[in-house]
């Protein structure tokens, strides 16, 4: 237990704040980003931002070995205490920005739509506050800073960037991911699981098509797909155990061109999404399975291509009350919410599976705004005063860490 766990909330007094100018300068830097997005593995632009300003403050940061994304460290590390990491996403999506603001995406069907920018610029943000508190022996033990390149590409970039060292002496790992439900100001926690864990699954289908008068003497694809479609699913539902909330939801059909030919070709392609680690570690052979059973009752050939994405990120309950602390310390124990757990999938589950860790969800939404702003869409905008409570929940968090247990 830290030693703030004995103290009235919001009565700790924290270095660590940020000044007007520096406030100022994360929200241009954030809009820098957001003009300018990168695909996953493609962030050259922005790592070569990150990297000038880090070296500014006068850090190392190192460029990851897959040449984009970077790792920082900042203060002396105390060796019988591992570090803690703090985690930022880079890349964007391929999507049209649609909005109408001055820092509009100028890259055609390119939009930090997922609220990457942020996150990254409250990971800087959070970097330059510590660096500042380490000259003035304010930082009591080291901390990393991760810059992590390819969320959005499965199986994520994590799994690359810890091939790449990024964990090597931390012992905890914390983030944030934007949540337009939640008002800036505040944050939302959840010990135990937050996200789901995601897969993506490709079926194609063949056999003998042929005229539609005469269907017996072909492999009736179209049916055979539409089969698989709403038959799989309901299947899952009867193998694995209803509470791992195992769902197979399809983003594409496509069959044949003409509306008296029964094709030779069909494909299916779509999501597996999970609750809970059991039910995605069983989830390929159950799907494969479904998928067989319904595919050989219609004489079709089906070929599945599985593809693992990420585990669903489980927060550790001691690290989730690290954040409760920092946000209670920042600005009072009434601006944390209870969240609850989304089908969405991140990649930091992957780290989670190396050091125990865990995830808030920042409020990024104008109180008192009725316009609904979703991820993944071209009109996804945020408040920018959720930078500032991200910065000052990751320094609270870093140095509560760091202080002496009781």
């Amino acid at each position: 237990m830290n030693q703030l766990k004995s103290r009235e909330p919001g009565s700790v007094a924290l270095p660590g704040t940020l000044s007007p100018s520096l406030r100022a300068e994360l929200i241009a830097f954030r809009r820098d980003l957001h003009m300018h997005p990168e695909l996953g593995n493609q962030e050259f632009r922005t790592t070569a931002a990150l990297k000038a300003r880090l070296e500014a403050a006068g850090l190392m940061p190192r460029i990851l070995a897959t040449g984009t994304g970077l790792v920082c460290d900042i203060g002396t590390w105390n060796r019988e205490r591992p570090m803690l990491a703090i985690r930022a996403d880079i890349d964007a999506l391929p999507i049209p920005d649609v909005k109408t603001v001055p820092y509009r995406s100028t890259v055609p069907n390119r939009a930090h739509a997922c609220g990457h920018d942020v996150h990254t610029t409250t990971v800087l943000g959070a970097g330059l506050v510590l660096a500042e508190l380490d000259r003035q022996g304010l930082l009591p033990n080291a901390v990393r800073l991760i810059f992590q390149p390819a969320e959005e590409v499965l199986p994520g970039g994590a799994a690359d960037a810890i091939e790449s060292g990024v964990l090597d002496g931390v012992g905890r790992i914390i983030a944030v991911h934007c949540d337009p439900k939640v008002d800036a100001g505040r944050i939302g926690l959840r010990p135990g699981p937050i996200t789901s864990a995601c897969d993506r699954l490709e079926v194609t289908l063949d056999g003998p098509g042929g005229h539609t008068a005469r269907p017996h003497l072909t492999t009736d694809l179209v049916t055979a797909a539409a089969r698989i479609a709403v038959d799989v699913p309901a299947l899952l539902a009867r193998r694995v155990d209803a509470r791992s909330g195992l769902a197979v939801t399809w983003g594409r059909i496509e069959a044949g061109h003409a509306c008296n030919v029964i094709p030779q070709h069909a494909e299916l392609s779509g999501t597996v999404r999970c609750l809970d680690l059991p039910g995605w570690r069983e989830a390929p052979d159950l799907v494969h399975a479904a998928i067989d059973e319904i595919a050989t009752l219609h004489r079709a050939k089906s070929t599945i291509n599985y593809v693992r994405g990420v585990p669903p990120v489980v927060n550790d309950p001691v690290i989730t009350e690290l954040l409760r602390d920092a946000m209670t310390a920042r600005r009072g124990a009434e601006q944390v919410e209870d969240t609850e757990q989304s089908l969405g999938g991140e990649d930091f589950s992957w780290y989670l599976e190396h050091v125990p860790g865990a995830m808030a969800r920042l409020g990024v939404r104008t109180p008192g705004d009725p316009t609904r702003r979703d991820l993944h869409r071209g009109d996804f905008d945020v408040d920018e005063a959720a930078i500032e409570v991200g910065v000052e929940l990751f320094t609270a968090a870093a140095l509560i860490d760091a202080a002496p247990r009781l």
